[in-house]
């Protein structure tokens, strides 16, 4: 099956079809809460809920989202953080939804991170600059959630130099390699 890219998502007619959500979260009360606050939008629709790791692979896989609300903290003892990794490599991109943000910024990993406890127009102000960075649109909007940090996007590869050679692994080899077990590969 082939899977869209960040950048064909962001080729499709502004405005010409819902953005489809997946929501991972543990909580099933929050959980609930996330998607009638997502649905409140007619430009939104939840296409499956997960509560772990595993489940949320096989719904982003099944459904194809154009964008995940990830919990760092799942059921079962599983981390968002692997599930933001294989979103990655299937091209679909996340926003961290979570009590505790990374302590850094991940943007191989996500657009940002929105955190709990977050409000009702939290969530709408949120998913609205998530999705006009996904669609690609300029927005002047009076002011982020406080609670809102969204991350500097990746370097363009294509705007890079031919023979360019980074100086150390991106953070995305180095956190596959960090979660597969494995040592950091060499540069």
């Amino acid at each position: 099956m082939s899977r869209k890219t960040n950048k064909d998502f962001r080729n499709f007619g502004e405005g010409s079809r819902v953005l489809r959500i997946l929501i991972v979260e543990d909580d099933s009360q929050l959980a609930i809460t996330l998607k009638y606050l997502v649905e409140d939008n007619p430009r939104y629709r939840v296409v499956a809920m997960a509560d772990d790791a595993d489940t949320a692979i096989a719904a982003a896989e099944q459904h194809d989202p154009d964008l995940v609300l990830l919990d760092l903290h799942l059921a079962h003892g599983t981390t968002g953080f692997s599930v933001a990794v294989r979103l990655n490599y299937l091209g679909v991109p996340c926003l961290f939804v979570s009590g505790k943000a990374p302590r850094f910024p991940m943007p191989d990993l996500a657009l940002g991170c929105l955190m709990k406890p977050f409000t009702a127009e939290d969530v709408h102000r949120s998913l609205a600059m998530a999705e006009d960075l996904l669609r690609g649109r300029e927005t002047i909007r009076p002011k982020l959630p406080d609670n809102l940090t969204l991350y500097e996007p990746q370097v363009d590869v294509t705007a890079i130099e031919p023979g360019f050679i980074p100086s150390k692994p991106s953070l995305r080899t180095r956190f596959e390699h960090w979660i597969s077990g494995q040592t950091s590969p060499q540069h």
